[in-house]
């Protein structure tokens, strides 16, 4: 028998108790060893460990996960198929995807986030790397953790977040810090002016729930890439990131590709860091041009938001225009500083639009923004940034 059934128990409280988990794999090898890495961390319970997507649809009321780790490729009832099937019977269900890094995986994890996935995992490829990866059992933790905590917030009054005054209103200096802590514990977020430079450049750095906020976001920006260059940085393995430059080029109707080492950054163009690659910019004869290297992960990542903005500090100088969408973790604040310095704007978007408060977070609160804005302003805000309006 294949099912395993942790006794029910109350639901937790918001924000409290134990974290509920459910693995759905078909390989009975991966099921043990994740439910073994689960079950030894603190506040977290194995609830449940499935071989197919079908048990896991028939058991879900009985277990009551908080988070389900649904495999993408089982018999009978696959991932993909399973996870409507899942939130229609929880909505507020964390899904978190796991597939092996295939290009046809990655299309489904992609898709998945579209269904209402909240994040995937790559998975190694065989069970003994699945075992001796440390990086994946972190990743896997930390993930079950911060998603499991965000969607059990209790949601947070909307935030206002203007930088500068604008004809007939007054200008706000500061905004409430949405948090995932208690409010008093948190002071209150200090905005920046805006550049006085016009920017030239668009920096975007990303991770967990970044593919559907670059959609977001990219996808109402209308001419503005015309005139300017969009680099960025999504947290992401090799293949997805081919994935997700494709799938961009599609939503926004520009070209969007994964960036080639040395090739000359013009404006009109995406380029998406590779996955397992840092992206940088340097200038040759005068030009900007991309530079990727392999070097050890930033933050824990490769690649990473931070060796972005750092060099585009150097080469733009004020004219860049950064934005911190939602992820976990602070990737992207040493280099948000780095760009605040030579002159240039930051933009985070604000928790609660953000799957994950991490990055946005980290930047905001060390008053290195000036707007923190939800995720559906800041496009217009980029618009009129480009146009030359600075408030």
């Amino acid at each position: 028998m294949s099912i395993a059934i942790a006794s029910p128990s109350p639901r937790p409280d918001s924000g409290h108790g134990t974290i509920r988990v459910m693995v759905v794999d078909d390989a009975v090898v991966v099921r043990g060893l994740l439910a073994r890495w689960i079950e030894a961390e603190a506040g977290l319970q194995i609830v449940g460990s499935m071989r197919s997507g079908r048990e896991a649809i028939e058991q879900l009321e009985r277990a009551n996960p908080d988070v389900v780790i649904l495999d993408v490729d089982m018999p009978d009832t696959d991932g993909i198929t399973a996870l409507p099937r899942l939130l229609e019977k929880k909505p507020e269900l964390v899904v978190i995807m796991a597939s092996t890094l295939t290009r046809r995986n990655a299309e489904i994890s992609l898709r998945a986030l579209a269904l209402g996935a909240a994040d995937y995992i790559p998975k190694p490829q065989t069970t003994r790397e699945i075992t001796t990866s440390t990086s994946f059992r972190r990743e896997l933790i930390d993930k079950i953790r911060a998603l499991a905590f965000r969607r059990r917030r209790v949601p947070a009054a909307p935030t206002v977040a203007r930088s500068a005054e604008r004809p007939g209103e007054p200008a706000l200096r500061q905004v409430q810090s949405p948090s995932l802590a208690p409010a008093q514990d948190h002071p209150l977020l200090k905005l920046r002016p805006f550049s006085p430079t016009a920017p030239r450049v668009l920096l975007v750095g990303a991770s967990t729930g970044g593919p559907q906020a670059l959609n977001a976001m990219l996808g109402r920006l209308n001419g503005t890439i015309d005139h300017a260059p969009v680099l960025v940085v999504q947290h992401m393995p090799p293949t997805f990131t081919t994935i997700l430059a494709e799938h961009l080029t599609r939503v926004v109707g520009r070209p969007a590709h994964e960036a080639v080492d040395g090739e000359e950054v013009r404006a009109g163009h995406i380029y998406i860091a590779p996955g397992g690659r840092h992206m940088r910019v340097a200038r040759r004869d005068g030009s900007p041009v991309i530079r990727l290297d392999d070097g050890p992960p930033v933050n824990f990542c490769r690649p990473a938001v931070d060796p972005l903005f750092n060099s585009a500090a150097e080469v733009w100088g004020p004219k860049n225009l950064a934005v911190v969408l939602t992820g976990m973790g602070s990737d992207g604040s040493r280099g948000a500083a780095a760009l605040v310095a030579a002159g240039g704007t930051v933009i985070a978007q604000d928790e609660e639009t953000s799957v994950v408060w991490g990055m946005p977070g980290a930047v905001a609160q060390a008053g290195l923004c000036s707007a923190v804005l939800p995720l559906e302003h800041i496009a217009p805000r980029i618009v009129r940034l480009f146009s030359g309006d600075r408030s």
